[in-house]
């Protein structure tokens, strides 16, 4: 693998690693209005790069089917959000504000439970910059490595907060700062390895790469509108989800044009 796309798929994970420091840093837990902003960042940012990097890219590389090209998107889309629902449904997980788990039922400790529903969110992320990759090499055309370069750079701003949200609650339910950090960092693990995969994927598979774009777009948006915007709604302050949340799909959107 050439070393400038390993570096773009590593960039994510550093924005993980980064925000998981935190806990070493600040004393208490995240500030609920603060919490409420990261949230609507981190889905603005996901929101922004399932249809501009992905979506939008799906659909012209399918241009010769003509006004066929919105099956590949429409399907995609469709099967990303069913992937992402049958893995929240089998895998034992437990939010950061919440208190009953979901998934199968396990006798995994909570702060197992904490790590599994942040890898839940990560693996689409992972799956995107990858889909990217593997499209620049096939497409360079239509799709670029600076596109996946903006997505990465844009995962890895919005895991810098989503970093901090998880380290914290593993630090206020018992765990030490060295451990909440590591556990925080390696959730962040599952982004490199779904994109390595996903490259590996669609070099075997070119002919369904604009199915592969949009079926990543609908797994990230699964995670916003199931997890991100229910957590950022609920209790006060959930107006300053919103204000982060156009905050963060503008700065995506730039992000993608500049360096797309």
């Amino acid at each position: 693998m050439d070393i400038e796309i390993f570096k773009i798929i590593l960039i994510p994970l550093l924005g993980t690693i980064i925000g998981s420091a935190f806990v070493f840093f600040i004393k208490n837990k995240i500030p609920s209005l603060l919490q409420k902003s990261l949230l609507g960042f981190a889905g603005g940012v996901m929101v922004a790069a399932s249809v501009w990097s992905l979506l939008i890219p799906g659909m012209e590389m399918a241009e010769h089917m003509g006004k066929l090209q919105i099956i590949p998107a429409v399907v995609g889309l469709l099967l990303g959000f069913a992937f992402l629902y049958v893995i929240d449904m089998l895998t034992p997980h437990l939010h950061a504000n919440a208190t009953t788990p979901e998934g199968v039922k396990t006798n995994l400790s909570k702060t197992w439970k904490l790590a599994l529903a942040v890898t839940i969110h990560n693996l689409p992320e992972g799956m995107a910059v990858g889909v990217i990759i593997a499209s620049a090499m096939q497409y360079s055309t239509e799709i670029s490595l600076a596109s996946a370069s903006a997505v990465a750079i844009g995962m890895a701003i919005q895991n810098i907060p989503e970093g901090a949200i998880v380290s914290m609650p593993m630090r206020a339910i018992g765990n030490s700062r060295k451990k909440s950090f590591i556990i925080g960092s390696l959730s962040g693990i599952v982004e490199p390895i779904g994109a390595i995969a996903t490259i590996a994927l669609a070099s075997m598979l070119t002919p369904i790469l604009p199915y592969l774009l949009s079926f990543s777009a609908g797994a990230m948006l699964y995670v916003v509108v199931e997890e991100l915007i229910p957590e950022a709604s609920q209790g006060k302050h959930s107006n300053m989800a919103t204000i982060g949340f156009a905050i963060g799909f503008s700065l995506m959107m730039v992000l993608d044009v500049i360096l797309g």
